[in-house]
């Protein structure tokens, strides 16, 4: 059935035009709550490293339970999106996730500091519950977002939307590990962050009432729903998905087995102080943060699949340093955090651009559910298999150091397993490998994915002499 639209089309992309600033604020606010919940993050291993002196194999089975969220998606996320519109749904789902957040700020000072156990048995359950509605409203806002920007525009667009969280990541974290480390990771202080994260997220609540439902764009053919099977048989058939959800998969065992344990190892075998480690997380940040237009040209000219196989590669390479960490150079770290963030920030951005180019529209909610749910499971299981590992090498007599140094060899391995199967990906107008690393080396495209544009307009601009 055709809709009909009664707007002029200057109203159309004005109101397009706004919805779209609309999304970027509400990103910037939502950037502490949005950081707080990932599995991995300055706030939670504070917390459970400094604030609660967790074992590695609680550890473990905590930084699991998001993606265990993810994957139960896959059993009701065609439902939902059959029942539900998108737009309330994801703002009910944030004020659920919000009021998850006021409930651990409030239960925190009761928790026994000297009882391990009896905070396990409070944060698992409520991580969990977090995790289940953090998930829903990130597919929710994924589906939101595919009928609210024009394919046109998305590379672009969401390389400046993500600039500008990058910017407010990078303060966010910097002040949050000031406040824990000036606060002796005192209750109080972890408290303090909440209420600020919160009030973030409660303010970014009328961001999301502003944005557009669906995209204005003028009379469009409205489509029904197709049946569950019919959807199954879309995506079975869907053969650069099923690609890239392998992929996905090998990728999410790399980076989840002992990915977790990165910040703990930082914190506990480096000693580095909160303050040391919103440093490095500031300066991954940055590097995102000067990166992320380069990559939206590149991944726009060049495709996806290349440029993301290039990022990753280059990515894990530096990771290898990690096998050979000591206190004694840990220095290392700040440069590695800094180029690490450039890098991370065109894999992550090319990662998102892609699955919308694959997922069939006739199966939309099927695909991206499948998505999450296969790599989901997968990232589930590593940290749980990564801290049971972490234990038993230690209790086997070896110095904690040597066992992290084994441990972090699995992340880069992995990762280039995981190429071989993003290449095989048929993605529409994309460039061929060799075409990337060629453009790669043009030095100004190189310093502009590595944050250092700056130093290279110094080098290669010659300033004008005035005279007196």
């Amino acid at each position: 059935m055709l809709r009909e639209n009664s707007l002029a089309p200057h109203l159309h992309r004005e109101q397009l035009r706004l919805g779209m600033r609309a999304s970027t604020l509400e990103g910037i606010l939502s950037v502490p709550i949005v950081t707080m919940s990932l599995p991995v993050n300055i706030f939670i291993t504070a917390l459970i490293t400094k604030g609660f002196a967790l074992s590695k194999p609680t550890i473990g089975n905590l930084t699991s339970l998001p993606f265990v969220c993810n994957f139960l998606q896959i059993f009701y996320s065609p439902f939902v999106a059959r029942w539900f519109r998108v737009k309330p749904t994801a703002i009910a789902l944030a004020a659920l996730h919000l009021v998850c957040w006021i409930w651990l700020g409030w239960k925190l000072p009761a928790l026994p500091l000297a009882d391990p156990v009896a905070v396990a048995k409070f944060l698992l359950p409520w991580f969990f519950l977090a995790s289940l509605f953090n998930a829903s409203l990130s597919l929710a806002w994924n589906s939101w977002m595919h009928e609210l920007v024009p394919p046109r525009l998305r590379g672009r667009y969401f390389a400046q939307r993500n600039r500008y969280s990058q910017a407010a990541t990078l303060v966010f974290v910097l002040l949050l590990g000031f406040a824990l480390s000036r606060g002796n990771y005192a209750i109080s202080a972890f408290q303090g962050v909440i209420g600020i994260a919160c009030f973030a997220r409660f303010i970014s609540l009328y961001y999301f009432f502003r944005m557009p439902g669906v995209r204005p764009a003028g009379p469009k053919l409205i489509k029904s729903e197709r049946p569950l099977l019919e959807q199954v048989r879309i995506v079975a058939q869907s053969r650069s998905l099923l690609l890239y959800i392998i992929f996905g998969s090998i990728w999410s065992f790399s980076a989840n087995c002992f990915g977790p344990f990165y910040h703990v190892f930082i914190f506990e075998e480096l000693d580095f102080s909160g303050t040391q480690v919103g440093i490095l997380a500031t300066l991954a940040a940055l590097g995102g943060v000067f990166s992320l237009s380069v990559w939206g040209q590149l991944l726009d000219r060049y495709g996806n699949k290349a440029v993301m196989t290039v990022g990753l590669m280059l990515g894990q390479l530096q990771n290898i340093l990690y096998c050979f960490m000591t206190p004694a150079n840990s220095w290392m770290l700040y440069p590695m955090w800094l180029i690490g963030g450039g890098w991370s920030a065109g894999f992550a951005l090319g990662m998102f651009i892609i699955l919308l180019k694959l997922i069939p529209t006739e199966a939309k909610s099927m695909a991206i559910g499948l998505n999450l749910a296969v790599t989901s499971i997968v990232a589930a299981i590593s940290p749980i298999i990564g801290g049971q590992a972490l234990a038993w090498g230690i209790s086997q007599g070896y110095s904690p150091l040597s066992v992290y140094h084994v441990a972090f060899l699995v992340q880069p391995v992995f990762s280039a397993l995981s190429c071989l199967f993003l290449i095989k990906i048929k993605e529409p107008a994309a460039s061929e490998l060799r075409t990337v690393v060629g453009a790669m080396r043009n030095i100004r495209t190189l310093s502009g994915v590595l944050g250092l544009s700056f130093l290279v307009n110094y080098l290669f601009v010659k300033p004008e002499k005035h005279g007196r």
